[in-house]
């Protein structure tokens, strides 16, 4: 008998109710909550991802750079720290004026751009580095794209809506056309990573395939009857964002020193990154409280395709995709559209 994994499939060509009505609402209202009174400069409230594509973020919290760079702008920097889980629930923080700057992957920040376009206008900061994702099967009889049938079921963070539910789909525009956009979605589930690898790992469930991150993927791919059948740099055509720090247009404009701040904070943390591996990985497990080996975690972040960066790399591609199927209102002209004017000058796609 098969175990019991807790996952919610969305039907097809639909959006889950609960994202577009929250969203829409909490848009409508954020105007009248980012109207309030303005709080002193040097507050910053910021939430990361438990992945190791927040390793910037981690070392800029460990070494207390945002505080470091806000006194040499002559402000007091407070800095609250938190983990959220999903982009819905980042975004519903945002909108509702209980954080100041986050990361997520891209989807999630293209879709409140686009809800905020001309209102907040919540833009990204920076990049925080291009990492591969995998899309694992542990089917035999799966080898290619073209070899998933009724029978997989691909678990991903949320169906149709996350990076790893787009992805698919823009392999399935490709492979099918682009009015077969959904090609895959019907044999999506949604699973948080961390689930999603343990019923991968156990082979005693449905679930047959991960559309995975880092380090999930890693420790999956472990087990020789998991193999790797595409990832994101390959659908993409090259190395791409995994996590971007953005922020509503509000705070950056009622905090030009700690924005100021914030970037030399993540340009330091990047130079340390690249310099300092080892160093690099005791901080995320520790930060994380993780059982991860400090020398599993160094050889992912040291693996040739995995570049921490603060330029956006082929975000452009996904931003186009979801304005080509109507996801975004607002078709952005360049990823320029979508980032501050102080991430332009480094260059970006």
């Amino acid at each position: 008998m098969q175990a019991q994994v807790r996952f919610q499939r969305t039907p097809q060509h639909k959006t889950p109710t609960s994202w577009t009505t929250r969203v829409a609402g909490l848009a409508a209202a954020a105007a009248m909550l980012f109207s309030g009174a303005a709080h002193a400069e040097g507050q910053i409230r910021i939430a990361y991802q438990y992945d190791v594509g927040d390793i910037l973020l981690h070392v800029v919290r460990e070494q207390k750079l945002i505080e470091k760079y806000a006194a040499q702008e002559g402000v007091q920097a407070k800095v609250e720290w938190k983990q959220l889980s999903g982009g819905a629930a980042i975004n519903d923080a945002i909108l509702s004026n209980t954080l100041d700057v986050a990361s997520t992957g891209l989807p999630p920040l293209l879709t409140v751009w686009d809800r905020t376009y001309g209102k907040q206008n919540i833009k990204a900061i920076a990049a925080l580095g291009s990492l591969p994702t995998y899309l694992l099967s542990r089917n035999p009889a799966v080898r290619t794209l073209a070899d998933f049938g009724p029978g997989d079921r691909i678990a991903l963070p949320a169906t149709t809506i996350s990076l790893h539910a787009r992805l698919l789909q823009i392999a399935a525009a490709a492979k099918y056309g682009k009015d077969k956009y959904t090609h895959f979605d019907e044999l999506t589930v949604s699973l948080p990573h961390s689930e999603a690898a343990a019923a991968l790992l156990s082979g005693k469930t449905e679930v047959n395939a991960h559309f995975a991150s880092p380090p999930f993927q890693f420790q999956e791919l472990k087990d020789p009857a998991i193999r790797k059948i595409t990832t994101s740099y390959e659908i993409l055509g090259g190395p791409a964002t995994l996590n971007i720090l953005w922020a509503p247009e509000r705070w950056q404009k009622e905090n030009p020193k700690t924005f100021t701040a914030l970037r030399r904070a993540l340009a330091e943390a990047l130079t340390f990154v690249q310099g300092n591996k080892a160093e690099a990985a005791a901080i995320y497990v520790r930060l994380e409280n993780s059982k991860l080996p400090v020398s599993f975690v160094q050889e992912i972040i040291s693996l040739p395709d995995v570049q921490y960066t603060l330029q956006p790399q082929n975000t452009f591609k996904l931003a186009s995709f979801l304005a080509d199927v109507g996801a975004v209102k607002h078709r952005p002209a360049s990823w320029k559209d979508y980032f501050f004017d102080e991430a332009h000058k480094d260059g970006g796609s």
